[in-house]
């Protein structure tokens, strides 16, 4: 018998082939039966006018920490996605030395400070209780909602064998060796591989440059053919070039990692704007002398436009631009008072512009920011208004009305730059970008700058833009991109797609409705702090391993996830 029956779905089965009428039937955590099913079930219900899909997979996550005070990785689970990768970027809550208790502290200040979790929801919300990366991966097993894989940190590699000289220094032959026995125990325990980063905007809690970025290639090199050792595994990489363009050092740097491993290497995230076309060739160039070298460098790119919210009072992307941090870390008088000065402003808006500023530069045309929230008398009636409008008025430059209105509020109003690459040329480089071998669709940071964006819901969002927006690719090659294609990357065992015998993870949505709602700030975290949310819009019910999880956007309580660890659960995905 049958535990769960979908009856007359139109079925996506994630290979990207045609859609189908069927019946789906689910047990003991599979999916037992694909077609005209006549095997009597404990429950069902009849989805006639839905689309079943494989539940999504989102390739580049920060949940590590989320997941012990939200097991069900919400927004994330909510808009369909069963799988979640972790420990990108470097940074993992483990391993950590049992001799310095003092690592956690730095670890959890580390984390708040660059990936933008809440301090005190890290202090509060995740018990520390582990050491080895094992035991990391044990406290999660049987109390989340959805799968979790994870790479191991870099960071977590070097601060355990290396202590505060990790920050600045370079491994003896010994700590190199120590390093590498560190990260096959923690593959043998179920890591998922290497992350690491080398990017120039990733400093820790006392705004030095993390760990990672003092590693040289011999480190890297070493560390990743010690990953082509173990089964199932990959390597995930930042650079600085990431956010613009790759320098040639960084190619070599990429390339010979990932051939030395034998493993794909994943990178995050490919910025598509029609604006500079030279980019996407640049950073793909990456992909093509990787795949003669006997490497793979996969590009994740973000199918949607991803708004994140910005200010002036506390740490965000407008810190990075050169120059910006200087003044944008100062005391909110005395940064006040720097703002005021044309002067200042000039030379802040000159180095906004230039060339070093990469991406960012994106961030420079204050005349299209939105005001968001605002907190004083003086600035009510601002909110949802263009700047470019309210200068007009004022007969100020926009980034001198920006000051203006963020001191009024003593630096606390919020921010919404307006996407610079929205045009029709821009998504139609996109729909030409998403076809290349290379390319995944991913990147949302889901997890982490949680009060400044919210990426967890591209997959409904691009499903709804696939079915009755812009359509650039279709509903079936849609879910194919959104499953089958990560799984594929990951090597992950019968996940990924519809079939009988593979794990039951599903989606149920309504093709005429499905979306993503209006990010919104809400107070759900650990010690009452802030993150942005968005509702899943017309998705009728989520399975995780054959349990409904979701339910009208709502979750059931149910805790089905597993901890996807690797050889176990992964393949290997060689490039050899």
């Amino acid at each position: 018998m049958l535990d769960h029956l979908i009856k007359g779905v139109t079925v996506v089965d994630g290979s990207g082939g045609p859609a189908f009428v069927g019946d789906v039937g689910i047990r003991d955590g599979r999916i037992a039966a694909v077609g005209a099913v006549t095997e009597e079930a404990r429950t069902s219900e009849d989805a006639s006018g839905l689309v079943l899909a494989p539940g999504f997979v989102d390739p580049h996550t920060h949940y590590d920490a989320q997941l012990f005070w939200d097991p069900y990785a919400t927004p994330s689970l909510n808009h369909g996605v069963t799988t979640v990768a972790g420990g990108n970027c470097g940074f993992t809550l483990a391993p950590l030395n049992p001799a310095r208790p003092e690592d956690a502290d730095y670890t959890r200040r580390m984390m708040s400070k660059v990936e933008g979790m809440s301090l005190v929801a890290l202090e509060e919300g995740a018990p520390w209780s582990w050491h080895s990366f094992g035991e990391y991966l044990d406290a999660l097993e049987g109390r989340i909602a959805v799968n979790a894989g994870f790479m191991v940190g870099h960071c977590a590699l070097r601060r355990y064998v290396m202590g505060a000289d990790a920050v600045g220094g370079q491994p003896t032959r010994e700590q190199l060796a120590a390093m590498v026995a560190l990260l096959d125990e923690a593959m043998e325990a179920g890591a998922w591989g290497l992350s690491t980063t080398q990017s120039s905007t990733h400093s820790d809690g006392d705004g030095k440059p993390v760990a990672s970025r003092h590693a040289g290639p011999a480190e890297l090199l070493e560390l990743s053919r010690a990953v082509g050792e173990r089964e199932g595994t990959q390597i995930e990489a930042i650079v600085a070039g990431c956010l613009d363009q790759f320098s040639d050092d960084e190619i070599d740097l990429f390339v010979e990692m990932s051939a030395a491993a034998g493993r794909p290497l994943n990178w995050n995230v490919l910025t598509i704007d029609a604006a500079v076309p030279e980019r996407v060739p640049r950073q793909l160039a990456a992909s093509e002398r990787a795949r003669k070298a006997g490497g793979r460098i996969v590009a994740l790119t973000m199918p949607i436009l991803t708004p994140m919210n910005m200010s002036l009072g506390t740490f965000c992307a407008l810190n990075l631009i050169p120059g910006w941090g200087e003044v944008l870390g100062l005391p909110v008088p005395r940064r006040i008072e720097k703002l005021r000065d044309p002067a200042v402003r000039a030379e802040m808006l000159r180095r906004a512009d230039s060339k070093e500023a990469g991406v960012f530069r994106r961030l420079a045309d204050f005349g299209r920011y939105v005001i968001g929230d605002t907190y004083s008398a003086e600035n009510e009636g601002l909110t949802g208004r263009v700047v470019r409008d309210i200068a007009a008025e004022r007969d100020q430059e926009p980034f001198e009305c920006i000051v203006e209105i963020c001191a009024n509020d003593l630096m606390r109003t919020v921010l919404w730059p307006m996407p610079t690459d929205n045009d029709p040329d821009s998504w139609t480089l996109r729909q030409e970008t998403w076809r290349h071998e290379d390319v995944l669709l991913g990147g949302s940071d889901a997890g982490a700058h949680l009060d400044r964006m919210c990426g967890a819901p591209y997959t409904t969002r691009f499903l709804g833009d696939c079915l009755r927006g812009r359509r650039l690719v279709t509903l079936e090659q849609a879910v194919k991109m959104l499953t089958d294609d990560p799984a594929q990357l990951f090597g992950l065992r019968g996940r990924g797609r519809i079939a009988e015998g593979f794990h039951a993870d599903l989606v149920l949505f309504d093709p005429e409705r499905i979306d993503a709602g209006k990010a919104t700030l809400v107070h759900d975290l650990p010690g009452d702090s802030p993150r942005l949310d968005s509702k899943a819009i017309g998705v009728t019910a989520v399975w995780v391993n054959g349990v409904e999880s979701i339910r009208d956007d709502v979750v059931t309580g149910a805790v089905p996830g597993k901890v996807l660890r690797s050889g176990r659960d992964t393949r290997t995905v060689s490039t050899r």
